[in-house]
C-alpha cells in the first residue's frame, strides 16, 4: 500500500474501534432497495458517486448540496447511487448518507473503508442496499468474513473491489459475485482502463462487474462494456461537471454534457 493509503486505514481502523452502535432496529431505516437486481436491470448500469474530496485531486466540488446532486443524478438516469462517508480524506459522513437517503429512492451504496462487522451493521442502520469491501486493505479470511455477513445476515449486496490479477483471484475464493474493478493504481494513482480489460478475462461465470475510476466518455463506456463490463461507478467527473444530469445522461449515451 501506498503512504496515503496506509494512513487512511489507520484512521479508518481507529474509527472502527471506536464505533458504538444502538441495538439493530427490525428493520432499517428506510425500505432496502435490491442492489443488484437495480445494475441488472440497466445496461449500461451506472452507479453515480457523491464525492466532496479525494486524496489525489483534492476538493472536488465546494459547496456540495448533496441531496440535489443525488437528486440530478436520479434525473440523469443513474442506478444506484454511492456515497463517500470517509471523513479524513474525502470530507464525507454518515450525515451525507442519511440527506441522500431522504432525498431519492434508488438503492445506495456506502462507500468508506470497511475493516469490521460493526461498520456494516452501521451500514444497515443507515439504510444502505450495498458496502464497499476492498480487497488491497482486507486479508482474505477478513474478506470472506465480512462478504458472509454482509449478504448472508445483513441483507446488503457486497461489491469487492479489486485491482490486481492476485486480488481477483481472493475476491473470487471469498464467494464474491459483485467485483469492481479500479482502474486506479493504488502504488502509481496512474488510471488505466487496460486494468479493466485485463481483469474481466479472469472474471468467472456468474459474477458481474463494476468498472471503477477513469470513466469519462461514452467511448470509455462502449470500450469496457465490449470487454464485459455491466455497470460503473462514476464520481469525479460526474462531481465537477457544471451540469451533473447532463454529463450522466452523456456517459449513458443519451445526450450531451455540458462542459465541466
Amino acid at each position: 500500500m501506498t503512504a496515503v493509503l496506509d494512513d487512511i486505514m489507520r484512521a479508518a481502523r481507529r474509527r472502527a474501534e471506536r464505533l458504538e452502535l444502538p441495538q439493530m432496529p427490525a428493520s432499517p431505516r428506510r425500505a432496502v432497495r435490491d442492489f443488484r437486481a437495480a445494475l441488472a436491470a440497466s445496461r449500461p448500469a451506472f452507479i453515480a458517486e457523491i464525492k466532496r474530496a479525494s486524496p489525489s485531486r483534492g476538493i472536488l466540488r465546494d459547496p456540495v448540496d448533496v441531496a440535489e446532486i443525488a437528486r440530478a443524478y436520479r434525473e440523469g438516469g443513474a442506478a444506484a447511487i454511492s456515497i463517500l462517508t470517509e471523513p479524513d480524506f474525502f470530507r464525507g459522513s454518515n450525515e451525507d448518507f442519511a440527506r441522500v437517503a431522504a432525498a431519492v429512492d434508488l438503492p445506495l451504496l456506502r462507500k468508506d473503508f470497511i475493516v469490521s462487522e460493526a461498520q456494516l451493521r452501521e451500514s444497515a442502520l443507515l439504510g444502505a442496499s450495498a458496502v464497499l469491501l476492498i480487497a488491497a486493505v482486507l486479508s482474505p479470511a477478513e474478506l470472506r468474513d465480512l462478504r458472509r455477513v454482509a449478504e448472508e445476515e445483513l441483507r446488503l449486496a457486497a461489491l469487492v473491489e479489486v485491482h490486481t490479477p492476485e486480488e481477483m483471484a481472493v475476491a473470487v475464493s471469498a464467494g464474491a459475485t459483485l467485483i469492481g474493478v479500479n482502474n486506479r493504481d493504488l502504488r502509481t494513482f496512474r488510471v488505466s482502463l487496460d486494468t479493466c480489460e485485463q481483469l474481466a478475462r479472469l472474471s468467472p461465470p456468474g459474477v458481474m462487474l463494476v468498472a471503477e475510476s477513469g470513466i469519462r466518455s461514452a467511448g470509455d463506456v462502449h470500450r469496457l462494456q465490449a470487454a464485459g463490463i455491466h455497470a460503473f461507478l462514476v464520481g469525479e467527473s460526474l462531481m465537477v461537471a457544471a451540469d451533473p444530469a447532463s454529463k450522466l445522461r452523456a456517459l449513458r449515451g443519451r445526450g450531451d454534457a455540458c462542459s465541466a
